[in-house]
């Protein structure tokens, strides 16, 4: 047995390194956007919008490449993948449904769907 790292805790200590400031980052945008916009999901919205451009052009940027694949982890999966946060937009569509604003949650996960396909190609493109 070698004293060096394996490639499995190498990968999983990038992941690591990288969801902690982008969890810290997400909660103090949406915190900061919250009081300023009509509702919070729209500031989570706006956050995911953001996590979405911002890997589009990490995924230009870097590629495919096994020697891009520790950034890839430790930006996109580590970083972007913690400030981006799936759960929370369910948990603010099902709030808006048990308070009978079903529009509302109707537009947020359109807008959450194609404003993030939208963005992501965007920041493909930008960082092509």
């Amino acid at each position: 047995m070698s004293g060096a790292p394996d490639a499995a805790a190498i990968d999983t200590l990038l992941v690591a390194v990288g969801a902690v400031p982008g969890a810290w980052l997400r909660f103090a945008m949406v915190n900061h956007l919250a009081p300023r916009l009509p509702r919070r999901p729209w500031a989570t919205l706006a956050v995911n919008l953001l996590a979405c451009l911002s890997l589009g052009v990490l995924v230009a940027r870097l590629g495919p490449g096994a020697v891009d694949r520790p950034w890839l982890l430790l930006l996109g999966t580590g970083f972007l993948g913690s400030f981006s946060t799936f759960s929370t937009l369910m948990a603010e569509l099902l709030d808006d449904l048990r308070h009978r604003r079903p529009g509302q949650a109707m537009v947020l996960l359109l807008v959450s769907l194609a404003g993030g396909w939208l963005a992501l190609r965007t920041g493909l493109a930008l960082g092509a």
